[in-house]
C-alpha cells in the first residue's frame, strides 16, 4: 500500500473540488482526507490505487475547477480508516485564488422554473457549479463563515445538502433557499412596497416605462425597456449620459439573433458561463430606437446570468432590457441599499445580501473573429495570469494608469488582476481602488510588497498613491512608461521575448515629457526603444482639445480660412478660431501629441460626424461606424519621412475629398485606412531594421476592427507575424498587468 501527499493550486476552492476529490478517492477505495489550507488544497491518500488517483485527478475536474500546479510526495502511512473532508486551515499560502462569479447552471435554472421544486422562483439559487464567488468572499480559506452568506444560517433542508458529499451543493458556500437565504424587496422612491412577488412588480413597472434599479451579484443595474425611446431618453437625462451607448440584456439567443449578427465564436462567448457583454453588429431590421446606441453600427449585448435575471424575463413579456451600471460616469457602481433607493431611478429592486467586492460586467469585442477584451471583470476576475518569462523574487503591486484602471498583484510568476476599477481622478473611485487592493490582499494572502509600479505620468492620482503605498510597505516606486506597459501585456499573451509594437491610443505620458499615442516601439520586455511615431501635433488648450476636437483639427490643418467652414463647432465661432491660431503662434498652453486618437477624432470633425466628446472614444467610434457603411474605395496617399507619418497631409486629403462631394462613409474608411497603412509601414521599417519577425498591435485604437484588419493584412502580406491581444485588454485595462511583468523582470 502507498501513501501520498498532494498539494494542488489553481481554481480549487468554491468549485466543488473537495467533493470531487472525495468521490474519486471513494471510487478508488482510498483512505485519507482533503482540506483547504489557505490558498492550497491538501490531499492525503492511502491505498493501492494512489498512483491512479494522481493520474485521474486533473483529468476529470468539475466545470469551474482548474489545477495550475500539483506537488506529489510519498509519505509514511498512517492507516486512515476512511476518506474524509476535514476542516480548513490557513497554514499555507500558495497561488490559488477564488474563482470568478459564474452564471447560473442549467440544473439550478431548471429548479427555479419548476413549480414542484422548493426553490421555485427563488432569486438566489446556486450550487458548486454556479453562482457568486468573488463578490461574496471576504478572505480565504473559502468557507461560508468568510463570505457574506455567513449572515444566512442554513435551514435543515439546505444543511442536509451541504453536508452530503455526493450532492452538488456539498460545501457550496453560496447555497440557500427561500427559507434561509437572502430576500428581494422593492421600493418606490424611499418607500418600501409590500409585494408578494417583487420581481413581478418590477417587470410590470418596466412595462409602464419606469426606470428600475436592480441590485445584482456584483453591483447594480439601471434598467428600462429597450424598445421605449422615451424611457431611454429619460434615463440619459438623469444620468447625464447624452450619447454613450447603453448595453442591453436579451432573454435568450433566439431573440438576440433577430436583431444582431453573431459568429460561432461570438455565440460561444455570449452563452458561456462567464456571460460577458459582447459588442455585436446590428442587423438591418434592428428594432430599437436610435437613442439606444446613437451613431454606432454595433450594440453591447449580454444574456441573463443570475436567477434574478431569468425571473425578470419570466415575469414579463419584454425580451430585451437596457442594463447599464448604476453609477455616475467614472464612479463606482452603487452596492448599498440606501444608495440605490436614493438614486435616479423610480423603483428599486434590492436584496439583503452584502456585495463585498464590486465587479462590473465584462465587455468583449471580436475583431476579425478574434476575441478582444474591452473590460475584463465579472466572470473572469480574479483568475490569475502566468508570467511567461523568468522573474525576480519581488512581490509587486501595479496600479495601472488613471482612466479605465485595474491594478495587479504579482508574486512568483503569477499575476492577480483586479476587477475593473474605473477613472481614479474621481475621489469615490480612488477610494474604491484602495478598498479593492485591501480585499485582494486578503484573498491572495499577499500583503507585503517590494515594488509599487505605476505610470510615468507625475500627476496621475495612481502615481501619487504609489508613493503613499511605498511608504506603507517600505517598497520601491517604479514608474513605467504607459505604452511599454501596454506592449508587455501583449507580448506575455503570446510568450514573445522581443517584438516591434504599434501602440496607438488617445494619450500616454512619453519618456520625453510629451503626450504619446501613435508609437512604434521595440521591446525586449525589460526595456523599450522608440523607433517611429505619428507627426507631433499641437494641442491648443491641452486637454480641452480632447473634449472639443475641432481645436485639434484647426491645429493639424493650420489653415484659418479652411477652419472657418467649421465655425459652428466652436462655442464662440470665428472669434474663438482667431484666438486658437494666436494661441498656437504664441505657444501658450499648447502641448504636443503624437496621439492616433486625436487624429481620428479630428477626422470625425472634418467629416461632420462628431464634434464633441461626451464619453471616452466617442468621436473615433462614430468615425468607425460611419466607415463601416462605405461602398467605394478611395485612395489617400501616405507620406513617411524620418520615421514619422505625416498626419497633416492625411487630414488635408480627407477634407479635400469631402469638399469634392465624396460620401463621408467612403472618406472615413479611406482616412482610417491611410492612418493604419502608415503605422504599418513604420512598423515594417522598424522590424527590418531590428531583424525581428513579430509585429504586435496594442492600445485602444485597436478595438477598431477596420484599422486592426488593415494593419494585420499589411504586416502579414510583408512576411511578418501579426500579434494581437488574446486574453488581455488592448486598452488601459491591462496596463497594470504590463507594469507588474516589467517590475518582475527588472
Amino acid at each position: 500500500m502507498k501513501a501520498l501527499k498532494i498539494l494542488t493550486q489553481g481554481i480549487v476552492q468554491g468549485v466543488g473540488f473537495r467533493p470531487y476529490v472525495y468521490r474519486l478517492a471513494s471510487e478508488l477505495k482510498l483512505n485519507g482526507y482533503v482540506r483547504n489550507l489557505g490558498n492550497v488544497v491538501e490531499i492525503i491518500v492511502e491505498g493501492d490505487n494512489s498512483d491512479l488517483f494522481v493520474d485521474r485527478l486533473p483529468k476529470e475536474l468539475p466545470p469551474i475547477a482548474k489545477i495550475s500546479s500539483m506537488e506529489v510526495e510519498e509519505i509514511e502511512e498512517k492507516d486512515y480508516a476512511n476518506f474524509e473532508i476535514i476542516e480548513s486551515g490557513d497554514s499555507y499560502s500558495g497561488i490559488s485564488v477564488i474563482p470568478p462569479d459564474i452564471a447560473i447552471c442549467d440544473k439550478c435554472l431548471e429548479e427555479i422554473r419548476n413549480p414542484e421544486d422548493r426553490r421555485y422562483k427563488y432569486a438566489f439559487n446556486a450550487c458548486t457549479d454556479c453562482g457568486p464567488r468573488f463578490t461574496v468572499i471576504e478572505s480565504v480559506p473559502y468557507d461560508r463563515i468568510r463570505t457574506s452568506m455567513d449572515e444566512f444560517p442554513l435551514c435543515d433542508d439546505c444543511l442536509v445538502e451541504y453536508r452530503e458529499p455526493l450532492n452538488r451543493r456539498y460545501h457550496g458556500e453560496a447555497i440557500c433557499c427561500s427559507e434561509c437565504g437572502p430576500q428581494m424587496e422593492i421600493y418606490e422612491g424611499l418607500e418600501k412596497i409590500d409585494a408578494e412577488n417583487p420581481i413581478r412588480l418590477g417587470a410590470q413597472k418596466l412595462k409602464e416605462g419606469k426606470i428600475l434599479a436592480i441590485k445584482g451579484i456584483g453591483g447594480t443595474h439601471l434598467v428600462v425597456d429597450a424598445y421605449n425611446d422615451e424611457a431611454i431618453k429619460e434615463l440619459r437625462k438623469r444620468l447625464n449620459r447624452p450619447n454613450q451607448a447603453f448595453a442591453v440584456m436579451c432573454k435568450d439567443l433566439d431573440s438576440l439573433q433577430e436583431y444582431a449578427h453573431l459568429t460561432r465564436k461570438e455565440i460561444d462567448t455570449i452563452t458561456s458561463n462567464k456571460r460577458p457583454i459582447v459588442i455585436l453588429k446590428k442587423k438591418d431590421n434592428y428594432p430599437f430606437p436610435d437613442s439606444l446606441s446613437p451613431g454606432l453600427h454595433n450594440i453591447g449585448v449580454m444574456l441573463p446570468y443570475s436567477p434574478m435575471h431569468y425571473l425578470l424575463f419570466d415575469e414579463g413579456d419584454i425580451d430585451t432590457y437596457v442594463m447599464t451600471s448604476a453609477n455616475i460616469p467614472g464612479e463606482p457602481m452603487m452596492i448599498k441599499n440606501e444608495e440605490i433607493i436614493n438614486g435616479v431611478n423610480d423603483y428599486s429592486l434590492v436584496h439583503n445580501r452584502q456585495i463585498l467586492n464590486r465587479c462590473d460586467d465584462s465587455v468583449i469585442r471580436f475583431r476579425n473573429d478574434e476575441l478582444s477584451f474591452i473590460r475584463r471583470s465579472r466572470g473572469y476576475t480574479p483568475e490569475p495570469y502566468t508570467i511567461n518569462y523568468d522573474v525576480n523574487e519581488s512581490n509587486v503591486l501595479a496600479l495601472g494608469p488613471e482612466l479605465d484602471v485595474t491594478f495587479s498583484i504579482a508574486k512568483d510568476n503569477i499575476v492577480y488582476p483586479s476587477q475593473h476599477i474605473g477613472n481614479t481622478n474621481k475621489p469615490k473611485t480612488l477610494k474604491f481602488l484602495r478598498e479593492a487592493i485591501e480585499n485582494m490582499e486578503r484573498i491572495t494572502k499577499i500583503n507585503e510588497f517590494d515594488v509599487i509600479a505605476c505610470d510615468m505620468h507625475p500627476h496621475f492620482f495612481t502615481t501619487r498613491l504609489a508613493y503613499e503605498l511605498a511608504e506603507k510597505y517600505d517598497a520601491e516606486v517604479m514608474p513605467i512608461q504607459h505604452h511599454h506597459a501596454h506592449s508587455i501585456a501583449l507580448a506575455n499573451d503570446s510568450s514573445i521575448e522581443e517584438m516591434i509594437v504599434i501602440a496607438a491610443d488617445g494619450v500616454g505620458y512619453g519618456s520625453d515629457g510629451t503626450s504619446w499615442g501613435g508609437e512604434i516601439l521595440y521591446t525586449d520586455i525589460k526595456d523599450f526603444e522608440r523607433l517611429g511615431h505619428l507627426q507631433p501635433q499641437l494641442m491648443p488648450g491641452g486637454d480641452v482639445a480632447t473634449k472639443y476636437p475641432a481645436r485639434m483639427l484647426a491645429s493639424i490643418l493650420n489653415d484659418e480660412d479652411l477652419i472657418k467652414n467649421y465655425s459652428d463647432y466652436f462655442k464662440y465661432g470665428e472669434i474663438e478660431i482667431k484666438n486658437i491660431f494666436k494661441q498656437i503662434k504664441a505657444g501658450i498652453n499648447v502641448g504636443k501629441t503624437t496621439s492616433t486618437g486625436r487624429v481620428l477624432d479630428s477626422m470625425a470633425v472634418a467629416l461632420e460626424i462628431c464634434h464633441e466628446r461626451t464619453y471616452e472614444g466617442e468621436c473615433s467610434m462614430k468615425l468607425e461606424s460611419s466607415a463601416y457603411y462605405s461602398t467605394k474605395k478611395l485612395d489617400i496617399p501616405i507620406i513617411v519621412e524620418d520615421n514619422t507619418l505625416n498626419t497633416t497631409e492625411i487630414l488635408r486629403e480627407v477634407v479635400k475629398l469631402y469638399e469634392n462631394g465624396e460620401k463621408k462613409a467612403d472618406v472615413a474608411a479611406a482616412g482610417q485606412y491611410a492612418v493604419a497603412s502608415g503605422l504599418s509601414e513604420l512598423a515594417i521599417m522598424a522590424a527590418n531594421k531590428k531583424g525581428i519577425s513579430n509585429i504586435g498591435a496594442t492600445g485602444g485604437v485597436f478595438y477598431n476592427e477596420a484599422i486592426t484588419d488593415t494593419v494585420k493584412n499589411h504586416i502579414e502580406n510583408n512576411g511578418f507575424n501579426f500579434i494581437q491581444h488574446k486574453n488581455t485588454c488592448a486598452g488601459d485595462g491591462s496596463v497594470s498587468l504590463g507594469q507588474a511583468i516589467i517590475a518582475k523582470k527588472m
